[in-house]
Formats: C-alpha cells, sequence, structure tokens
C-alpha cells in the first residue's frame, strides 16, 4: 500500500543577503504531486531561489497523487492544510466549493500576473462566476501526430478538422504498409477515454448540458462515432490502445496518431526504451524531422473547435499564510517560471506564453528546456517553431466535459462508467447502427 509521506527537504538561506528580512520570513508549506527525487530536487531549487529573494522558507511535502484528495480532505477536516497545492483539475471545483481553496487569493495572483498572459482555454477551466479557484501552472494538450511529409507530397491539409483527417485516410491508408489511422479501440483503457472526449469535444459534442442535466445532443454524437468509426476502419484489427499506435507510428506504417506530447523526445531518438524503428539507427531523428503535430480539432457542428487538454494547478489553501503563500505562487509563475517548468517540460507547457512586457518570454525559456532520458536535448533544437507554437497555442482552445458547467464530478462518473466506449465499440464492430449507439449512449449515462 502506498503511504504519505512528510518529507522536509532542507533549503539553503542566504543570511547575508536576507538579514534586513528575517524579521519578516516566514515558512510555507508546499505539496507536490511531483514525487520522483529528479523532480523533488528540481523543485527544492525552485524554492532555494525563492528562499534567496524573498527570505521566507518552503517546506516541500510530496503526496502521490491518488492520495491527495483524502489527503487534503482529512488535512482540511484537522484545520492543518498546506498554504499551497499542486493539483490536478478534478479537485480544482470540488475543493472550491468545499472551501480548501481560497479563491480569493488564486484571483488576486491571476490579476497580478496578468489574466491576458495566460492562455484563455488553461484559464476558463478554473473560472468560477469570474473568479479563478486556482492559478494553472502548465499542461499539456493531445495531439493529432501525423506525417507531414507524406501530407505534402499529396497535397493534404493538415488533419485539423474531420474533413481533412478523412481526406487524408482516403489518400495515404494501404495496409498493412500503411494505416490511416490508429485509433485506440481497447474500451477499459483510458487512451481511449481521451481519444473519444477529444473526438467529441471537437464537434462540441458534451455529456453535460448548460442546465446541469445528463445527455449528449444526439446530432453532435451521432457525427462524432461515425468520425470515430472512420478512424477505426482505417486502423488494424483488434484491441488498440497507445501501445500499439506508438509502434506502429515508429516503425513507419500509420499516417496519423492521437497521443500526448510525451512522445515528442521518443519520436527524436532520446529515449532507447521506446525508439522509432523506421530506421536502422534507434538514435535517429529522421521520424522526427517528418512529423508534424495538431491539437486543435475541430467537427463540423463546432467549426471553431477544440483540445483536449490536461492541466495542473497552484492553489493556495484557507489556512494559507495567505501573503507568503502567495508571494510563492508568483514567483514561481513569474521570475521561476523556467524552474517550474524544467520539472518535467516535455509534459509542462507553458500556461503563461509571457508578460506583458515580454509576450513570448517564457515560450521561448521552455523551449530550451533540456527533454529526453537516455539523451537530452531541448525541443527548440527537436522541432522547428511553428511545433512549439502549435503545442501552446493549444492550451488556447483547452476543453475538458463538465468544466464549463460546474459539474466535473459528474462528467467523471459518465467517463468511469465505460457506458461510451462499451457502446461506441459495438458500434464500430458492427452490432448496432448510429441512431442505436445515440440512444444507448444517453440511456447508459443518463443516471449518471
Amino acid at each position: 500500500m502506498t503511504l504519505f509521506r512528510h518529507i522536509r527537504l532542507p533549503l539553503f538561506v542566504a543570511t547575508c543577503a536576507l538579514t534586513s528580512n528575517a524579521a519578516l520570513a516566514e515558512q510555507i508549506r508546499f505539496w507536490t504531486t511531483e514525487e520522483q527525487p529528479e523532480r523533488l530536487a528540481k523543485q527544492q531549487a525552485l524554492a532555494e531561489s525563492f528562499t534567496e529573494a524573498t527570505g521566507h522558507t518552503v517546506e516541500i511535502i510530496p503526496v502521490t497523487e491518488s492520495d491527495l484528495g483524502k489527503r487534503a480532505t482529512a488535512a482540511f477536516a484537522a484545520n492543518d492544510l498546506p498554504d499551497v497545492i499542486y493539483t490536478t483539475l478534478q479537485y480544482v471545483q470540488p475543493w472550491a466549493e468545499a472551501g480548501i481553496l481560497d479563491i480569493d487569493s488564486d484571483t488576486e495572483i491571476v490579476e497580478d500576473l496578468g489574466a491576458d498572459t495566460f492562455a484563455p482555454g488553461a484559464l476558463a477551466t478554473t473560472d468560477i462566476d469570474g473568479d479563478y479557484a486556482a492559478v494553472p501552472v502548465d499542461g499539456w494538450t493531445q495531439m493529432v501526430v501525423y506525417r507531414k511529409d507524406l501530407f505534402e507530397e499529396n497535397g493534404l491539409e493538415p488533419p485539423n478538422s474531420y474533413a481533412n483527417i478523412e481526406a487524408a485516410i482516403e489518400k495515404l491508408s494501404n495496409p498493412p504498409e500503411m494505416y490511416g489511422f490508429v485509433a485506440a479501440t481497447k474500451i477499459d483503457e483510458n487512451s481511449m477515454n481521451q481519444a473519444l472526449e477529444h473526438i467529441l469535444l471537437a464537434n462540441g459534442a458534451t455529456p453535460i448540458k448548460a442546465d446541469g442535466s445528463v445527455g449528449f445532443d444526439p446530432e453532435k454524437l451521432k457525427e462524432g462515432l461515425e468520425f470515430y468509426k472512420v478512424l477505426a476502419k482505417a486502423s488494424p484489427p483488434g484491441d488498440l490502445y497507445w501501445k500499439q499506435s506508438r509502434e506502429i507510428y515508429f516503425a513507419g506504417k500509420a499516417a496519423m496518431i492521437l497521443w500526448s506530447p510525451y512522445i515528442l523526445d521518443e519520436l527524436a531518438g532520446l529515449r532507447d526504451s521506446a525508439p522509432p524503428t523506421i530506421t536502422s539507427d534507434p538514435t535517429s531523428r529522421e521520424l522526427a524531422d517528418k512529423t508534424g503535430i495538431v491539437t486543435t480539432l475541430s467537427g463540423p457542428s463546432n467549426p471553431e473547435g477544440a483540445t483536449w487538454a490536461e492541466i495542473k494547478y497552484f492553489g493556495v489553501t484557507t489556512s494559507a499564510n495567505a501573503d507568503a503563500a502567495m508571494e510563492f505562487v508568483e514567483y514561481a509563475m513569474g521570475d521561476g517560471y523556467a524552474q517550474t517548468l524544467s520539472v518535467g517540460p516535455e509534459g509542462q507547457f507553458p500556461v503563461r506564453r509571457g508578460t506583458e512586457d515580454d509576450p513570448e518570454k517564457f515560450v521561448k525559456e521552455w523551449s530550451e528546456l533540456p527533454v529526453g532520458v537516455d539523451r537530452k536535448a531541448p525541443l527548440a533544437d527537436l522541432y522547428p517553431k511553428e511545433v512549439i507554437d502549435e503545442l501552446v497555442d493549444g492550451l488556447n482552445t483547452a476543453k475538458r466535459w463538465g468544466v464549463e458547467e460546474g459539474a466535473l464530478a459528474t462528467a467523471s462518473k459518465i467517463i468511469n462508467s465505460g457506458v461510451i466506449n462499451q457502446v461506441t465499440r459495438r458500434f464500430i464492430d458492427g452490432e448496432i447502427d448510429a441512431d442505436t449507439a445515440v440512444e444507448q449512449i444517453n440511456d447508459g449515462i443518463s443516471g449518471l
């Protein structure tokens, strides 16, 4: 069983430089789910820099992510919350409603930093009646990863819409030498959850209505399901998830896949455990050079499109020493932002592109942070600027089911029930038609 570990990391205090601040120095407690030793060391370095700048010290407390919810609830009941928590989207709304998060402090931080310096989609996920329940820190967006070289050779538009993807499948699919797509079809894998939510969000299909009731718009859902069936039919047979899609793409036998940005260092031959096999050299960057990405995808009923995104947040709590906690978050999102993102830059995109004076400051700093495992290189050395911009711009259209309606918990129940995956698979396999699939999904989620 995983146990909660309370570890105090000693921080260097530059006493000579801080003599005048000594009487005002405070200590804050910071919970983080980034508990791997290398990542803790980087957070310690951030805390040391903050101490040197302000005199305040930081007690870094690692918390296993699966334990975070129950630990926060217990600490709130005992009036023993930390000052700042690094958390995931699933807790932001519930903790705000429960009184765990200090909405006033978090709103003030966003306003001090400049709300217009944040990616709009990321900021919208924490908006509660015009205030901000937490401060978006970083995020990553699901991507359509595609063979840019083949698209260009065949005069195809980038795969940023249902129509463009279908056109590319029609042109490029030639199994088993080349599969037009590799779609997730294994119903008990989270990769299918994420893929379907992304595809349906792209068409404006959500299971939560504006009034909070449950049920998809039938036409939008039907269009999304029919499109997903096109993707599945262009894929190899079997129960597929992230593993097969990566292997097939790396072998040069897939035109498009859906994946997270954690594939980017592997594509460039920086991870020995997942090498590209399109050439005989597992360290070759050839496949990375031939690859393009798309983050924002649109469907026929939603031309503006959307991006599925995973976002992390800093939350000042209602038990915090508010002034010192706010200073820490503002430092970690300002002068120390590159250090914050350095914890895991391949999956921690900047939700702030820059400052009012330097609008691209943080994107540039982030793109120069090294990624990789067995070999390391900055993303800016591996991919052109248009790829870097696409990665970050995806956060502008970031969406998740239930966020806008304040019903994230209900959306999570719907996803975890497995109804959408199960019915979609029966539709893909030809056991039911599209109208029946729509009816069965809406019936199946109605009680949730």
